[in-house]
C-alpha cells in the first residue's frame, strides 16, 4: 500500500512540476502533495542560506526557523550528505525539537547536478518508527529527480 502511493505520488509530482523553473514553488507544491497523500504530521523544506538551514515551504504546525550545519537531524543530513531516517526522535543525540508531538522522523538533502545540498527535506510522524527504506527510496528519488536541474 505505501509503495502504490508512493507510485501515485512521484507520478503527480512529475506532472506538476514539469517545466517550473522556480525552486520555491516547486518546494511549496511537493511538500503539498506529499503531506496530503501521505498524512504525515509536519512536511517541509529548510534551504541552505548563509550557512545555516533556513525554513521553507511546509505543511503543518509551526517549525524552527534556522538550524545550523550539523545540528539536529535536518543539519546532521546536510553535514553528511545524506538521508537520515530516525525511528525514535529522542533517542537521536542533539534532536531539536521543534515540536513534542513529533515522534520520528526522515530527512533527505536535496542536491543541484553538481552534487551541492541545496536544501533537506524533513518529514515528521507523530508515531514512533513511520519511516524505512521504502520511503527513503522514494524521497530520494523524488529530490532528485524533481530539484536536480533547478537553479535555487
Amino acid at each position: 500500500m505505501k509503495e502504490e502511493k508512493y507510485k501515485l505520488l512521484s507520478e503527480q509530482i512529475k506532472a506538476l512540476t514539469e517545466g517550473e523553473t522556480d525552486g520555491i514553488a516547486v518546494m511549496a507544491n511537493v511538500c503539498a502533495a506529499i503531506h496530503e497523500t501521505m498524512g504525515f504530521f509536519w512536511t517541509g523544506f529548510y534551504r541552505v542560506k548563509n550557512d545555516e538551514l533556513v525554513l521553507g515551504p511546509f505543511q503543518g504546525p509551526v517549525a524552527c526557523m534556522h538550524i545550523g550545519f550539523g545540528r539536529g537531524v535536518c543539519g546532521t543530513a546536510w553535514a553528511q550528505r545524506k538521508s537520515i531516517v530516525v525511528p525514535d526522535v529522542e533517542l537521536f543525540p542533539g534532536h531539536i525539537a521543534c515540536s513534542s508531538q513529533s515522534r520520528s522522523e526522515i530527512v533527505v538533502p536535496v542536491c543541484s547536478a553538481d552534487g551541492e545540498v541545496k536544501a533537506v527535506l524533513d518529514i515528521d510522524s507523530k508515531d514512533l518508527n513511520t519511516f524505512d527504506d521504502t520511503d527513503r527510496r522514494y524521497l530520494e528519488a523524488i529530490c532528485r529527480d524533481t530539484f536536480t536541474h533547478l537553479n535555487f
